[in-house]
């Protein structure tokens, strides 16, 4: 039996659930980032009914307590970066860079909600009816339940947590069970926060007992998920039938258009920062780089040279840029799709095997095909690692043409000094973030984030427009 056992918290209180399970590195499967309890069916409902009761409390609290809670969480969490970070890398497998600049941006989401709490602004308007005045408010949605993916483990999970917490809202959190460390370190931040018990409550456990107790959930009021597309279907499916609020992140195929008149050193770092940065296990990933003729096999040499560069391994390592990919499951996922592009005819330039490091770790090296078609498998899933396919285009009306061709639209990137083709690809890209010059991968937090197609449903994330999910409006008539 381990030393120790993580556990859940419930209504202001830890709690052990009937097993455990061990957190360990995809660096180095020896090594063990701790044992998480898991929690079953009856102990999600608790969670639920906790909150349930908590919010009604938390809901009336003054906005000045809203937002010391909040800025606490926030401050704690860049204090304790650096620790937060390496933990975090350890237990998911990016670089440590990575890992700490996660932990402080997370930070950074729990500020600008603090800051959103002291921004809460009704309306008001008259009437058509002679003597009546009208106001408009938001006020909670009530219990919010939150899934949160593995790729980022603390950040999407603060960028959810904060503004449900912001607007008054109570919060039944279940994270990947691949990354449960960052999870629990967050929420023993926030249970030592001024907060009713039962406003936040963690359960870890799997998706298929945990995570489908709280979508099939009559007791919740909206969920919040990133996830599959697969997954999500279902999600909105179970949420549907309750009538319950749902907000979706979903898949991708993002593609980095480079035109013939790019900068052409600032279009290769662009690709592999998007591509191959994060291991690309990032939902804003470039996988699909198409490059029109007159520069492609100019970008392709540099691009080719620039990826031998790459340091893969350990992510805890001074100047290692690529850690291992999440598990043994993603990494025989990432390699028979390398040999499925093979099969349809894709020519493999670089990278693409396994790695044996010091330690046994779930390690690759970035992948890069050329000659490869819009309609191979390869360009159509999301394949979720460090692989980047080169499609030739004609020019601008073809590459554009091509990156709409996708059931995806999250993010979309192109590399041009032309101020025409700029404006114009910002207005036909069929994305929802678009990005000029800048990798595809990489958003701020005080703006909305989320796609089109089968990328996202329902309202967006981050920012202000956040409040659209996380509040509900009142309209109030008054004949004073």
């Amino acid at each position: 039996m381990p030393s120790k056992i993580f556990s859940n918290y419930i209504d202001g209180a830890w709690v052990e659930g009937g097993s455990s399970i061990a957190n360990r590195s995809p660096a180095n499967v020896e090594d063990v980032v701790g044992h998480y309890t898991q929690a079953d069916a009856h102990q999600v409902d608790q969670a639920i009914a906790a909150a349930t009761a908590a919010q009604v409390i938390w809901a009336r609290s003054g906005l000045e307590e809203r937002y010391q809670v909040l800025m606490a969480i926030g401050n704690e969490l860049i204090a304790r970066k650096a620790e937060l970070g390496e933990q975090l890398s350890r237990e998911e497998g990016k670089t440590l860079a990575e890992g700490v600049g996660e932990v402080y941006r997370s930070g950074q989401f729990f500020h600008y909600y603090a800051a959103e709490v002291l921004r809460q602004m009704g309306e008001t308007a008259d009437s058509v009816r002679p003597g009546v005045e009208i106001e408009v408010r938001r006020e909670p949605v009530g219990v919010v339940a939150i899934i949160t993916p593995w790729n980022f483990p603390m950040a999407t999970a603060a960028w959810k947590i904060a503004p449900a917490l912001a607007f008054g809202n109570a919060v039944v959190f279940k994270p990947a069970n691949a990354v449960p460390a960052s999870a629990w370190a967050l929420t023993e931040i926030v249970a030592r926060q001024a907060l009713p018990a039962g406003t936040f409550n963690l359960v870890m456990g799997s998706g298929a007992e945990v995570g489908e107790r709280l979508i099939h959930s009559t007791g919740i009021n909206a969920l919040s998920f990133t996830g599959s597309v697969e997954t999500g279907r279902r999600v909105a499916a179970a949420t549907a039938a309750n009538f319950v609020r749902c907000q979706l992140e979903m898949g991708s195929k993002n593609a980095l258009v480079v035109l013939d008149d790019a900068d052409l050193p600032l279009a290769v770092e662009c690709a592999v920062n998007g591509a191959f940065f994060g291991t690309g296990q990032k939902c804003t990933a470039s996988s699909r780089l198409i490059v029109t003729e007159g520069i492609h096999d100019r970008f392709v040499e540099a691009l080719v040279e620039r990826i031998g560069q790459l340091k893969v391994g350990h992510p805890l390592r001074e100047g290692v840029q690529i850690g291992p990919v999440i598990d043994e499951r993603q990494l025989a996922q990432n390699l028979r799709y390398i040999e499925e592009a093979k099969a349809e005819g894709a020519r493999l330039v670089c990278g693409g095997e396994r790695i044996e490091e010091e330690h046994e770790g779930f390690y690759m090296r970035p992948a890069l095909f050329v000659d490869t078609r819009n309609d191979m498998r390869i360009n159509r899933d999301e394949v979720f690692g460090p692989i980047a396919c080169v499609i030739k285009a004609r020019d601008y009306e073809e590459a554009l043409a091509i990156l709409n061709d996708t059931r995806f639209g999250l993010t979309a990137g192109i590399m041009t000094q032309s101020l025409k083709h700029a404006s114009d690809f910002k207005r036909r890209a069929n994305t929802g973030c678009v990005m000029v010059n800048l990798p595809t991968a990489g958003t701020d937090y005080h703006v909305p984030f989320g796609g089109r197609k089968d990328s996202s449903f329902g309202p967006r994330e981050q920012g202000q427009y956040a409040r659209d999910f996380y509040t509900v409006v009142k309209t109030v008539y008054v004949r004073p």
